[in-house]
C-alpha cells in the first residue's frame, strides 16, 4: 500500500497529504529501499524518453545523422517548448528531412506555467515545436527513415518502429514485452506501465551501461552524457530535471513523467530510483519527495543541496505573498540491507 510522502501545512495544522511508493534498486532488481508498494503498477510516461531513445542505435538513425548532444538531449526531454527549443527541432526536422506537419504531438501549451501565461497573454500560435514530447517525435521519425519503416501512423502501438521501442523498454526494464501494460500517452504514442522496481532497474542498468546488452551500451553513455551537456534541453531553465543535472555535474540520469513519475539513475553506481504520487501531483509533492529519497541514501553533497534547496522544502504563499505554510517530506526509508 501506499505511505505518506509528502505533508502540506497551514499554520499549526497538515492540511493535505500525499500518498506514493518508492524504489530503489540495482541492476539486478535488487531492492536497497522502498517506501510503499515497489511493485506498484503504472505508467513510466515520459520518463521513459531516454530508454526510448536507445533505437537511434538500433536502427541505424545516429550513424545517418550525427546528431549533436542538443539534438540527443532533446530526444530525451519533456522541453517548455520556448524559442531555443523551438529551434533545435525545426533543426533536427530539418536534418532528417522532415517538415512540422510530420509530428503527431498536437500542438499544446507549454508545460511551464509562468511561459504557458506568456502563451496566452501574447496570442503564440501554436505549433507542434510546441509540444514538450516534440524530440521524441522527431527521434521515432528518424528511426523510421533510416530502418525503410513508413512515417505514417509511427505514434501507433502496431507501427514497426513501436514494436521495436517496445522491445529495448522489455529488455532494458527487464520484463517480458507482454508483461507491460501499453496505454496511449498524451502526445499519442504508446506509454509502457510496469512494477516500479523495473523502472528503478532500468535506470541502474541505463546509467551503468556495462549492466546492459551490449547493443544499447554505447547509445546509454552517448544519451546520458548529452542530457548533463545539455541541461537546458531536458526541461528549460528552472525546471527540476534541468537544474538537478545541471547542480550534480554528470553523475546522474533523472527525468519526470507525467502523472507524478521521476526515475533517476546515479551513473557508475548500479543503483536506480523511481518515485510515483498516487494522486499524480507533480507540482507539489513530487519533487521534495524525490530530494528526500536522494538525501536519504546519502547522494547529495551540501552543495549540491543547496543548489536545489528549492525543491526540498516548498513554501505555502497566500494571495498576498505572505508564506503561510510549507510542502515537506516526511517520510524515511526502509532499508534492506544490501549494500550500495
Amino acid at each position: 500500500m501506499a505511505e505518506i510522502l509528502v505533508e502540506v501545512t497551514r499554520g499549526p495544522i497538515v492540511e493535505s497529504r500525499h500518498y506514493g511508493d518508492v524504489a530503489v534498486c540495482n541492476g539486478r532488481g535488487e531492492l536497497i529501499a522502498y517506501m510503499g508498494d515497489p511493485e506498484f503498477v503504472t505508467y513510466i510516461r515520459s520518463a521513459c524518453k531516454p530508454v526510448q531513445a536507445l533505437n537511434r542505435f538500433c536502427s541505424g538513425s545516429a550513424e545517418k545523422w550525427d546528431f549533436t548532444e542538443k539534438e540527443y538531449a532533446i530526444m530525451c526531454s519533456s522541453h517548455y517548448g520556448e524559442p531555443m527549443h523551438q529551434e533545435v527541432i525545426l533543426g533536427l526536422l530539418g536534418k532528417i528531412g522532415c517538415k512540422l506537419d510530420d509530428l503527431h504531438t498536437g500542438t499544446p501549451y507549454s508545460i511551464r506555467p509562468a511561459y504557458y501565461e506568456q502563451q496566452l497573454k501574447e496570442h503564440h500560435v501554436l505549433k507542434p515545436y510546441n509540444s514538450d514530447c516534440s524530440g521524441k517525435h522527431c527521434g521515432f521519425l528518424s528511426d523510421c527513415i533510416a530502418s525503410g519503416y513508413p512515417k505514417e501512423g509511427y505514434y501507433r502501438p502496431d507501427h514497426p518502429v513501436q514494436k521495436d521501442v517496445l522491445k529495448i523498454v522489455s529488455e532494458v526494464a527487464d520484463i517480458p514485452a507482454e508483461e507491460i501494460a501499453i496505454g496511449i500517452d498524451g502526445c499519442s504514442v504508446p506509454v509502457h506501465g510496469m512494477p516500479l522496481r523495473n523502472m528503478a532497474k532500468a535506470y541502474a542498468r541505463f546509467s551503468t551501461p556495462e549492466n546492459l546488452p551490449e547493443k544499447y551500451r554505447n547509445g546509454a553513455k552517448i544519451f546520458a552524457d548529452a542530457m548533463n551537456a545539455e541541461p537546458d534541453m531536458l526541461a528549460g531553465p528552472g525546471g527540476f530535471c534541468t537544474e538537478f543535472l545541471r547542480a550534480t555535474h554528470g553523475r546522474f540520469v533523472g527525468k519526470l513523467g507525467a502523472e507524478a513519475v521521476y526515475c533517476i539513475g546515479v551513473r557508475g553506481k548500479d543503483l536506480g530510483i523511481a518515485v510515483k504520487i498516487e494522486d499524480g501531483n507533480m507540482m507539489r509533492p513530487l519533487y521534495p519527495a524525490v530530494m528526500s529519497v536522494l538525501d536519504q541514501l546519502g547522494l547529495l553533497s551540501d552543495e549540491e543541496k543547496d543548489a536545489l534547496r528549492q525543491f526540498i522544502e516548498l513554501p505555502v504563499i497566500n494571495d498576498h505573498g505572505n508564506v503561510v505554510g510549507s510542502v515537506q517530506p516526511v517520510f524515511r526509508l526502509n532499508f534492506t540491507g544490501k549494500d550500495y
